[in-house]
């Protein structure tokens, strides 16, 4: 049996229950007047996914203030990209265990992770070319920064593109996936792991591409953080990452 973190909880006492949620940290609203918890959208992990041993964690972020740039986290990442450019070396990221721990899931699924790299390793590599972060957006700037720190893979979802809960599951073979920055549609394999909307279409394949219907952009003003791990990483690195890009992107984005 696999060891579930504090934060993912049966949804009862039934071992053939087939998934679990994952409750957020924090609440998303804090108007009066209604029900919160009825609006929330939760984060459904089945259990042949968290046999994989697959963490994850998300926070609901709304009233963002998205801007392209900052100044101030402009210095912030300056600073944090000259730390980890000197610790990041090739021989470090080999013997990785978080970084290798993504590939260990890839190939658990069926995929190579040369192929289908996870997204840290993207952003490793990127930092070794060019000594920062890509420019997007700063809510997207704030979560690759958490990603890069903690070598954990981190997404975003605009909430007002995403319908229903979304579930962390293993793909049929025939699910709905347009890749960032595409406009047609791209087959993903049965087994892969996947996190998929209620209307059936992947929102992210594997943590390798995210969908681009549900990209975060200059006038998203709801969305959703996915923070996920791995059985090498410690509960409480998961929670760190996301405690960490909720304080950043209060900060820098004057989320409410």
């Amino acid at each position: 049996m696999y060891a579930l973190p504090a934060n993912i909880l049966p949804l009862s006492d039934n071992r053939t229950d087939p998934a679990l949620v994952i409750r957020p940290a924090f609440p998303f609203a804090r108007a009066s007047g209604f029900n919160w918890l009825q609006l929330m959208p939760q984060l459904i992990v089945t259990r042949e996914a968290a046999e994989l041993g697959l963490v994850a964690t998300y926070h609901v972020v709304e009233d963002l203030r998205n801007r392209q740039r900052d100044p101030d986290f402009d210095e912030f990442k300056d600073a944090l990209c000259a730390r980890l450019s000197s610790l990041y070396s090739q021989e470090f990221v080999a013997r990785d265990k978080i970084v290798q721990g993504f590939r260990d899931l890839h190939w658990s699924v069926g995929c190579s992770p040369k192929k289908f790299p996870c997204s840290i390793e993207g952003l490793i590599k990127f930092l070794r070319r060019h000594g920062t972060l890509p420019n997007i957006n700063l809510a997207v700037d704030c979560y690759n920064a958490v990603s890069l720190e903690t070598r954990l893979t981190l997404g975003a979802h605009d909430l007002d593109q995403v319908e229903g809960n979304i579930t962390l599951q293993l793909a049929q073979g025939n699910e709905h996936f347009v890749p960032l920055g595409r406009d047609q549609h791209e087959p993903v394999q049965a087994g892969e792991y996947c996190y998929v909307d209620e209307s059936g279409e992947i929102l992210c394949r594997l943590d390798y591409k995210q969908c681009d219907k549900s990209k975060i952009k200059l006038t998203t003003t709801r969305c959703l953080i996915i923070v996920q791990g791995h059985a090498s990483t410690a509960s409480d690195l998961v929670d760190y990452g996301r405690d960490k890009l909720v304080a950043l992107v209060n900060r820098f984005c004057r989320a409410i």
